[in-house]
């Protein structure tokens, strides 16, 4: 049962984490230039300097469409990156949205913030001839233009990020939707550039009742990482993810908004506030509605 602290209720609109699994990375990796002294505080690390991460992805249910932000890292898991991260699952993505009475068929549209593979692994789905198809039957899916031309044709120091054998069975008709820059993806649901992870990364916005919330995908991976020194040493461009984050955690504290975060296990949802010349991350308890 997914818990009542994973919803929050956003005017009519429904936002709900659902969780691929937990997987284990090096901590300096995760926080760059942070010493360990200062991360370990709110990530401690096990033997092997490694911490526990949350394949996190959401559901947003609108009036009239069933959207769905990243799928996780997906049930066809390679040997080589299960040993590597150390992947747990159960149920995962896919049986949770079988939980929730959706199912596959019941998503309209899957919005990648982008398409390294533990954003995007449950795009697609490994037949038994062993050729990919659409883990969504009936979804449209929508992503950056120049992420995917990345994803196909990935830069030396990101390939290992990505599997294009796997996304080609998203270019089937127009079942994909290339998106340049931001703009509406559905009624009330934004697609919003930050670039840093990648050159470009986006954000989705989603307004109802006078309120916003907002997917972070990498740009603010964890709760931890709206301090903003706390960059990712796998950003491509750092600097990007630095001045980006910070405008767009200005106007989070200052309009409001709840955020959502992609590897956070413990907080999938909290909300930013100015303290001094910055910002910081403020939990919220219980059952969201907002």
């Amino acid at each position: 049962m997914i818990p009542s602290a994973d919803r929050l209720a956003l005017g009519d609109v429904e936002v709900v984490r659902l969780l691929d699994g937990t997987f284990r990375v090096d901590g300096g990796a995760m926080f760059g230039v942070v010493p360990r002294t200062l991360w370990a505080k709110q990530a401690a690390p096990d033997r092997e300097n490694r911490i526990t991460l949350g394949l996190n992805c959401f559901l947003v249910r609108t009036p009239g469409a069933t959207l769905l932000l990243d799928t996780g890292v997906g049930p066809d898991v390679s040997r080589r990156y299960a040993d590597f991260y150390s992947f747990e699952r159960g149920p995962g993505l896919f049986g949770l949205l079988d939980e929730e009475g959706i199912g596959r068929d019941g998503i309209d549209l899957v919005v990648n913030s982008h398409l390294h593979f533990d954003h995007c692994g449950g795009n697609t789905l490994r037949a038994a001839d062993g050729s990919w198809t659409p883990g969504f039957p009936r979804a449209r899916y929508a992503v950056q233009r120049g992420e995917w031309a990345q994803a196909l044709h990935p830069v030396e120091r990101d390939k290992p990020s990505y599997l294009p054998v796997r996304l080609k069975a998203l270019d089937d008709g127009d079942r994909l939707i290339l998106l340049d820059g931001d703009g509406p993806v559905a009624p009330g649901v934004e697609a919003v550039l930050v670039p840093g992870h990648t050159a470009f990364h986006m954000g989705v916005k989603v307004s109802s009742g006078g309120t916003t919330f907002f997917y972070l995908g990498d740009a603010v991976p964890t709760a931890a990482h709206v301090e903003l020194p706390y960059i990712m040493s796998y950003d491509l461009y750092p600097v990007d993810t630095f001045d980006n984050k910070k405008a767009l955690l200005e106007r989070a504290a200052d309009e409001g908004w709840v955020l959502g975060f992609s590897h956070d296990l413990r907080h999938p949802f909290g909300t930013a506030r100015r303290s001094g010349r910055g910002v910081v991350f403020s939990a919220q308890a219980g059952p969201k509605s907002v």
